[in-house]
């Protein structure tokens, strides 16, 4: 007896049908036999559905079983095939009827019946959707990942007994209402206030720019001057994620198996920290089968790197295409897949290895030598992609604890966060109809189609290119620094005060 059930595989951000075809031969040796390039996780998932069908009082049927997993041609990996070969089983002793209507079945049995958290179920619902899938059976604990998906009837299954019953249509199982995703979104969640941050107002305004925008920020300065603080800070002034971009995020979240059971969709933008330990792979993304990396994880939020230089030089450099093009591509022999890379950079490290170079307290212990090898781990052309760099100095004592009487409390993250948000409002207005976010996103085609220069504010941006010898790439960021700034103020021209405080951010590098 055959059986065919709908099932899916995830490629990258891509949902690939897969047909669990379960045929059962009567006569000859039992055995049980899955084919079509499963790796070792679906191999496995012979003992568990064995294993899961004793322990719901279903007998294992003493047969030759072969399971295909059509097309046969692409790799398959992860328990989701659990399911439907325990019901293509099912189906082949015709013990249960697959409904008419087109439905997949996705999720990880445990021995005792039960289904567990299964990754990859909002991007599983969103693939159903598409190719006309009518009813998508999970695991409980997945199921809300999908519960935003309209167009689709989600069942939350607890166990097979339960499926069981309700595919004999016993005792039906509830499905999922959709929900409003709007109702969700966070409007404001600071973990770190600015107004905890003493001192550092010019780290502050260059943070609120860098905001504003969605610029990549470098900080520079010695230990315990504030830096792990200040990127801390910055994530909670950012403006809360839209629909479509809480959707973006939360399908990376999901195929990564990021998302906790019970959860739903990413309401909060992401802020990821990556010690500088990290791979090539685990910081961009790879592996045999691709999955993504720290930077598709901050998709539209936050990538902390402190000790910056520490990072091996291959994996910073790997990180110059991503900054440029705001997406990674991983070819494999499998095929190509495509993560977005749409995050904001904040790079902080120390001035020399030990950390004191120029401090007017501690004495630097480093040689000439040091220094340089330590600041020649940063290559011009990776510091160009970032445009903002601001030094951080250590804060003086007496700003720690002022006098009585002289207390200046500093504005709050609350406060910061409205000018952020009403300069994103502008960009919004602006870029109405492109795919464009903020300034930061901007190409250099679009810098001139959306960026009007006063005359004034272009003669010294030409001066400052000449003078510092900027390359053509800092030419057009400091354009893009230049417009936010001017948002900040909402003023629709950038003027020379502008462009001046902009220069400030790149001046300061060195370059």
């Amino acid at each position: 007896m055959l059986a065919k059930i709908l099932s899916a595989s995830l490629f990258g951000l891509e949902t690939v049908p897969i047909d669990v075809e379960v045929n059962l031969y009567k006569k000859g040796f039992p055995g049980f036999n899955i084919i079509g390039l499963p790796n070792k996780s679906i191999d496995e998932s012979k003992e568990r559905v064995k294993t899961a069908l004793a322990n719901s009082n279903i007998e294992f049927p003493q047969a030759k079983i072969v399971v295909n997993l059509a097309p046969a041609d692409i790799p398959k990996e992860g328990a989701g095939f659990d399911l439907p070969i325990a019901i293509g089983i099912l189906a082949s002793l015709q013990g249960v009827v697959i409904p008419k209507n087109k439905s997949m079945f996705y999720g990880e049995l445990s021995l005792d019946g039960t289904l567990r958290h299964t990754k990859g179920v909002f991007l599983l619902a969103m693939g159903a959707r598409q190719i006309g899938v009518k009813n998508l059976f999970v695991p409980v604990d997945s199921a809300n990942e999908g519960s935003f998906i309209k167009g689709i009837n989600i069942y939350p299954v607890k166990d097979l007994k339960q499926l069981i019953s309700h595919l004999s249509k016993e005792e039906q199982i509830a499905k999922i209402t959709p929900k409003p995703l709007k109702s969700l979104l966070i409007e404001e969640n600071i973990d770190c206030n600015f107004d905890e941050i003493i001192g550092q107002n010019s780290a502050k305004r260059a943070m609120e720019v860098s905001a504003s925008g969605g610029h990549n920020i470098f900080m520079q300065g010695p230990p315990g001057a504030g830096k792990t603080m200040l990127a801390r800070a910055l994530a909670g002034v950012l403006p809360p994620l839209s629909e479509n971009e809480s959707l973006e995020v939360t399908k990376i979240y999901s195929v990564t198996g990021n998302i906790p059971p019970g959860e739903s969709v990413i309401i909060e933008r992401p802020y990821r920290v990556s010690h500088h330990t990290t791979s090539r792979i685990g910081l961009i993304g790879g592996g045999s089968n691709p999955h993504p990396g720290e930077i598709s994880l901050a998709h539209r939020g936050v990538l902390f790197l402190d000790e910056f230089p520490e990072f091996s030089r291959g994996t910073l450099e790997a990180l110059r295409q991503p900054l440029e093009d705001g997406k990674v591509t991983i070819t494999r022999a499998a095929g190509t897949a495509e993560y977005p890379a749409q995050f904001m950079l904040v790079a902080a490290a120390n001035p020399c290895p030990c950390g004191y170079l120029g401090d007017e307290k501690h004495a630097c212990k480093c040689s000439p030598r040091q220094v340089m090898r330590y600041q020649a781990k940063l290559s011009g052309p990776l510091m160009d992609r970032i445009d903002l760099h601001v030094n951080v100095p250590a804060v003086d004592v007496e700003k720690l604890i002022p006098k009585e009487g002289k207390i200046v409390k500093p504005e709050s993250s609350k406060v910061i966060r409205g000018r952020v948000i009403a300069a994103r409002e502008i960009q919004k207005r602006r870029f109405k109809g492109t795919k464009i976010h903020s300034n930061g996103d901007m190409r250099n085609k679009d810098i001139k189609n959306f960026c009007k220069i006063d005359p004034a504010a272009l003669v010294l941006l030409k001066q400052a290119v000449n003078n510092y010898n900027l390359s053509a790439r800092t030419y057009f960021r400091l354009i893009k620094v230049s417009q936010t700034i001017a948002d900040l103020e909402g003023v629709s021209k950038i003027l020379p005060a502008h462009v001046a405080e902009a220069l400030q951010y790149r001046i300061r590098s060195g370059d």
